[in-house]
């Protein structure tokens, strides 16, 4: 899958707290969440984020709590994909369960990139492009299993769809 988008940069330890307050945990309508999407971090980054946008993150992203408001409601927003240095095991595994794109690049290629740069992105082979800049970096790619729950919107879809093909259901 390619993508395109801008970068919203931000540091590290992005908890799930701040990319989801728990006082809006009182519903789990992905479209009222993504209306307050890192709205502690930055306030109008649900006014300035575009549909297909990027997230960059530092070290340890998504740590905190394991509930899956905070990946859905960065999905709900439109971000086509979150890339960090590093990710909370369970924030990993909630994004894919929920089709949420996230990569794994190294320190040195995540601080090369700056809010505002152009990125292409092809998930199946984790080759990102920062059109801005004229650099490549390269984050491992999912397995094939990994990349079809992702293209296919998230787990459930994936059971279904496999359920289906062996006449289940």
């Amino acid at each position: 899958m390619i993508l395109k988008g801008k970068t919203w940069k931000y540091g590290d330890n992005i908890d799930t707290d701040l990319i989801i307050p728990a006082r809006y945990l009182n519903t789990s309508d992905p479209n009222e969440l993504a209306k307050h999407c890192l709205e502690d971090l930055d306030i109008d980054f649900t006014k300035k984020v575009q549909k297909g946008d990027f997230i960059v993150g530092g070290k340890n992203f998504g740590s905190g709590s394991s509930r899956e408001h905070a990946p859905i409601s960065i999905k709900a927003a439109g971000v086509g994909a979150v890339l960090a240095k590093s990710f909370a095991r369970i924030f990993y595994r909630n994004s894919i369960n929920i089709g949420l794109p996230i990569l794994e690049l190294k320190e040195e290629d995540i601080d090369n990139i700056d809010t505002g740069d152009e990125l292409e992105i092809d998930t199946n082979k984790g080759i990102v492009k920062n059109l801005t800049k004229g650099k490549e970096y390269k984050a491992p790619p999912f397995p094939e299993f990994l990349q079809e729950i992702i293209q296919l919107g998230g787990l459930l879809n994936y059971v279904e769809k496999e359920l289906k093909e062996r006449g289940e259901i």
